[in-house]
């Protein structure tokens, strides 16, 4: 993409990655980032952005999101995909092989990368299969893929249950550097069920998944890494259990690493009950709560959890355990989600209410705004190791990626808003605080919001 000069001038300017804070311009020149400072003078016919009053940081990076092409594009493609991304602040995004077929060859891991250069608005990464069809019974030919393009491997949607599988895995990956992605689940403790397990699966009479079924499968996880010493990135945590025994890893120096997704860090098990009854303030043994009351926009794998896990959850990424946040963006078609619960597919659309829900936290005191900057961009980039290099920071001379967002804005989710074929939020009706206002990808501006006050410079 070949980008004019831009200049976003007066505004606050976060790069955890150069540990800069403080208020003042860039320029972006050539797709680079080419001058960061205060009283920079934009060259002739440069475009000029006045950014008083909001936040410039590196474009955020995603590192868990379904793009679900090929094979459902009715749900969603890569071109609606990352314009959603775009919405939402994302100028790198690396989508799940869960697709038909699934990207477990370097010839799907092609054709991602060939369509996003297509018809993408941002960067797509792959992520590549652990086993050949994601069946958990052998291992896909993950050194071809590392070569087409792949950044990480994971089965996702479905965990490698076999152990002997998941070691050799571990070990193959030693050769090429690329973590493993794990989504952990002990399919035989979350068999039949589909929320979180307590009071109010018990409520609405629905099959619940306990906690140790996610963190059996941490455990083993950290047990693997620690024998083989190789990488291991835990998807989408959501209990306080996990936060613990990958805390406890990390301190043993395990290579383990963590995200939690936005939804799980600010959404409890109640909301599966629906946004009217959870402001009502229901809880447990409410008289008058209709017993088959549910919002499948709630239904998620893993599960909301209680409000001690989201509190769990929020202080591990407050402290460093866990290492990014990622939307685990799941776009479901309108037939997905209108049904009986127990059959509504299992996923949130997400990447473009990620930044008004996460500062939410901010809003309230649980989180830094520094520390939520750096959990969407050094810390995803950092885990990406040499395929990220100059993405998630604002140095002179890496890749002029930006997002500009107003942290006070408040909006309201409007599902004829919503860009993404997946129209399947919970957020539907809420009123958020923090609004993006533009995302810069390679020195172009990709995506405007009405009042972003943008002129041509003298």
């Amino acid at each position: 993409m070949k980008a004019e000069p831009l200049l976003i001038r007066g505004g606050r300017t976060i790069d955890p990655s150069s540990k800069l804070d403080d208020i003042g311009d860039i320029l972006l020149q050539g797709g680079k980032v080419v001058g960061v400072g205060s009283g920079i003078t934009a060259p002739e016919y440069s475009t000029v952005i006045e950014a008083a009053g909001l936040v410039i940081c590196p474009g955020f990076i995603d590192l868990h999101c379904h793009l679900r092409e090929p094979g459902y594009e009715h749900k969603e493609t890569v071109a609606s995909g990352t314009r959603a991304a775009a919405k939402g602040g994302f100028t790198t995004v690396c989508c799940m092989p869960n697709t038909n077929p699934p990207l477990d060859s370097a010839a799907t891991i092609e054709y991602v990368l060939a369509k996003s250069r297509a018809e993408g608005l941002v960067r797509v990464l792959p992520v590549g299969c652990i086993t050949k069809g994601r069946q958990g019974k052998e291992l896909a030919e993950m050194a071809e893929m590392a070569r087409a393009g792949a950044v990480a491997f994971s089965d996702d949607g479905e965990p490698v249950l076999d152990s002997r599988i998941m070691r050799h895995a571990l070990e193959y990956s030693l050769s090429f550097g690329l973590p493993l992605v794990d989504h952990c689940e002990d399919k035989a403790l979350s068999a039949g069920g589909v929320m979180n397990e307590g009071w109010v699966s018990n409520r609405l009479g629905l099959g619940g998944i306990p906690a140790a079924a996610e963190e059996n499968m941490v455990a083993r996880d950290i047990s693997l890494a620690q024998q083989t010493g190789a990488r291991i990135h835990i998807a989408h945590v959501s209990t306080a259990g996990s936060v613990e025994l990958i805390r406890r890893a990390k301190e043993k120096g395990v290579r383990i690493t963590a995200e939690v997704t936005p939804h799980h860090l600010t959404l409890a098990e109640d909301r599966v009950m629906g946004r009217e009854f959870v402001a009502a303030g229901y809880s447990c043994g409410a008289r008058g709560l209709p017993s088959d009351s549910y919002d499948t926009d709630a239904k998620v794998n893993p599960p909301l959890r209680t409000a001690a896990d989201i509190e769990a959850l929020v202080e591990a990424v407050g402290d460093g355990t866990i290492d990014a946040i990622a939307t685990d963006h799941a776009p479901h078609a309108w037939e997905d989600k209108v049904c009986e619960f127990g059959l509504a597919a299992v996923g949130i659309s997400g990447l473009e209410t990620a930044l008004g829900a996460l500062m939410g936290l901010v809003s309230r005191g649980d989180l830094e705004l520094n520390t939520l900057v750096s959990k969407l961009t050094a810390g995803p980039s950092g885990l990406l190791g040499s395929r990220a290099k100059g993405l998630g920071s604002l140095v002179e001379g890496f890749a002029a990626d930006i997002v500009i967002f107003d942290p006070e804005a408040e909006w309201v989710v409007q599902e004829q808003d919503i860009v993404s074929k997946g129209k399947n939020t919970p957020f539907k009706g809420a009123t958020l605080r923090g609004k993006v206002m533009a995302t810069i990808f390679e020195g172009g501006l990709v995506y405007r919001a009405d009042g972003l006050k943008v002129r041509g410079a003298k």
